[in-house]
């Protein structure tokens, strides 16, 4: 009987063995997962969750029954330790397992402050998993004393969450303004002047020089000379995706494991997909951190392993929550030359349209589900408008 194994059990494993049922697939099926929690949502975590807005039975993916029900041999807990390709199997702990394909959706890992800036303090945190949040939860509430360490979404979030629950809040950003590795200057302004309102203390242009404390965190102190006193740390300045066990395989990596439009790695019979995997698109080794591409990409995976042979096309789209404000995104600005701002229907809805010359690459919309549509609708079709009509409202 053929057997699929999947390595990682998050939104890109949990879709892929959904999908291969679906797909009517009547062989074996394994999930591993190294965390002891079924597959789960992680959006939430950096906002219902984190509040306690949101309990953790609603975080689950699918029904406590689903995989039994399907015949999905789901092991939790379960850390593999070495692939051998020429052998066909994986190991984990004493154990074995042989596989027909593989299957690795290993996701990413947060990165962490090193050991010389104080980094091995107690009380010093990234956001990735529930156990994260486990953590976190016993140091938030009112009174409080958090620093954020870096200005992306997942930092912002973590700002917005904690503020609310009555935490005050400082982030450092390093870079010369938040969010500036991924949106045009327009959206950071919007987001700067939001969190200013509701009493975030955001520093852009400062950096971290350390963090001190007997045991546990106390303090940071700063770039820019000052001394900001603390109870905890969240750092959220990016991930790195999980390529051990493949780079030990002798796979083929390059910001991520390399696959084809297919889902296929270097290595016979097996596949990647989700946060770990880097597919070539427009001459580039790319990597797409969301929960509909893992979804999209998982789903294209499964139908490839038995045999639709039908190159994945990335639809990148992406939100953040963060207050009462849905940012949605639709697009990848990579290489823009200017924006558009397009004025919502609604006070203080707004969007703003990345062009390349006349073409149309991606849109931030900001509480304007219409605008997002609309461009989504677009870029799906290769369709570029004018940015005259994007600014004159000239758009359906």
């Amino acid at each position: 009987m053929r057997h699929v194994a999947i390595i990682g059990a998050g939104q890109a494993g949990s879709s892929l063995a959904a999908k291969l049922r679906e797909l009517d697939f009547d062989g074996r099926v394994t999930l591993i997962g190294d965390e002891p929690h079924p597959p789960y949502q992680r959006p939430p975590l950096s906002k219902a969750y984190l509040t306690g807005k949101l309990a953790a039975d609603r975080l689950a993916l699918r029904g406590p029954s689903f995989y039994a029900e399907r015949g999905i041999d789901l092991r939790l807990a379960t850390t593999v330790t070495r692939i051998v390709p020429a052998e066909n199997r994986i190991e984990f702990g004493s154990e074995s397992l042989a596989y027909d394909d593989l299957v690795l959706a290993t996701g990413a890992t947060p990165i962490s402050l090193p050991v010389e800036v104080g980094g091995a303090l107690a009380n010093i945190f990234t956001l990735r998993t529930i156990g994260d949040v486990e953590e976190i939860a016993p140091h938030v509430g009112p009174g409080k004393r958090a620093l954020i360490v870096g200005g992306g979404y997942i930092g912002l979030e973590v700002a917005a969450a904690l503020n609310q629950t009555g935490v005050d809040v400082t982030l450092v950003e390093l870079q010369e303004r938040i969010l500036g590795r991924v949106a045009a200057a327009e959206t950071s302004a919007y987001f700067r002047s939001l969190h200013a309102e509701r009493g975030v203390r955001l520093l852009e242009g400062v950096g971290l020089v350390s963090l001190e404390g007997e045991d546990r965190v106390l303090r940071a102190r700063l770039s820019d000379g000052s001394c900001v006193d603390v109870d905890f740390v969240i750092v959220g300045i990016g991930v790195r995706p999980s390529v051990t066990l493949a780079e030990a395989a002798g796979l083929a990596v390059e910001n991520g494991i390399c696959v084809d439009l297919q889902g296929r790695t270097s290595g016979t019979g097996i596949w990647a997909a989700g946060d770990c995997a880097s597919l070539l698109w427009s001459g580039r080794r790319l990597r797409i951190e969301s929960v509909p591409h893992a979804i999209d990409q998982a789903e294209t995976v499964a139908a490839n392993i038995l045999g639709a042979n039908r190159d994945y096309r990335p639809r990148p789209w992406f939100w953040s929550d963060q207050f009462d404000v849905k940012l949605q995104i639709a697009g990848l600005n990579s290489g823009y030359d200017r924006t558009v701002e397009r004025k919502g229907a609604r006070p203080g809805s707004c969007s703003y349209w990345y062009f390349a010359g006349e073409k149309l690459l991606a849109v931030d919309a900001i509480n304007d589900a219409r605008a997002y549509m609309t461009a989504k609708r677009l870029i799906d079709a290769g369709r570029s408008p004018s940015p005259r009509d994007v600014a004159d409202g000239a758009l359906a």
